[in-house]
């Protein structure tokens, strides 16, 4: 019978620019099956055990690994190579007590940095649309493909919209916080040359016809203007979870 997905193999030339995975030597890479994450912003999570952690040597070792049921994300069992490993994900190896959290780091939109085991339930999430469905309730879409109903006044969700964060408790996506990009706010920067930069929020610049809505942050040493695209809100004081902090905050 005739195939009728595409290859799930990737040639390395073309692979996302920030996966730290040798361009030379083998011809092709794990590819990332459609799923929470786009290609160019996640890992495969075989890629991810071998080339990151290296708690594999080998991709066939990765398999043998995800079938015994080894690997947790976001709390749930995954047996996939394929699977993608995007922004925020945890991910939890049973039989060595360890979790990563996917965070932008040293200018890498993605690096895993390990937390503690408390948090192995805990994410935090960007709105990327709210809108209201049948029934009166309110739906948040979130940005690994999560949708969460509500009913009207949403509680902590209430006055929550596009671009917001919610810290939400796995695998259940029970509402724990949630955190405004607003003045004042702490935000992570995940994408370009400053990835992983977190600072204080002083102001959000409405959009205009040739210009994205963007978000002025102050970091240890300077001010950055980055598009809200680029920026998830993380805290208030503080973050809300361990992130790997690259740098100081500002004062605000």
């Amino acid at each position: 019978m005739g195939k009728k997905a595409g290859s799930n193999r990737l040639k390395r030339q073309i692979m996302p620019a920030f996966w730290q995975v040798p361009r030379k030597g083998d011809r092709f890479a794990v590819r990332p099956i459609p799923g929470p994450h786009p290609m160019d912003r996640c890992y495969p999570l075989g890629i991810l055990l071998r080339d990151l952690l290296r708690v594999v040597r080998s991709m066939r070792e990765a398999e043998k690994v995800l079938h015994a049921g080894y690997v947790h994300v976001d709390g749930v069992r995954r047996s996939d190579v394929h699977f993608p490993i995007g922004l925020m994900d945890v991910v939890e190896l049973q039989p060595l007590k360890k979790v990563y959290r996917m965070v932008p780091k040293d200018g890498f939109i993605l690096k895993p940095v390990e937390v503690s085991e408390g948090e192995r339930n805990l994410k935090i999430c960007k709105v990327v649309n709210r809108s209201t469905v049948r029934g009166g309730r309110m739906q948040y879409t979130l940005h690994d493909g999560r949708s969460i109903l509500m009913d009207v006044p949403a509680g902590k969700l209430d006055g929550i919209t596009t671009h917001d964060s919610i810290l939400i408790r796995l695998p259940g996506q029970e509402v724990v916080d949630a955190v405004r990009m607003d003045r004042g706010a702490l935000a992570l920067i995940t994408a370009g040359d400053n990835a992983g930069t977190i600072g204080r929020v002083l102001e959000v610049k409405e959009g205009t016809i040739t210009l994205p809505r963007r978000v002025v942050i102050e970091s240890s040493s300077r001010r950055l203007e980055v598009p809200v695209d680029s920026v998830i809100a993380v805290g208030r004081e503080r973050p809300l979870l361990s992130i790997g902090l690259d740098g100081m905050v500002g004062s605000g």
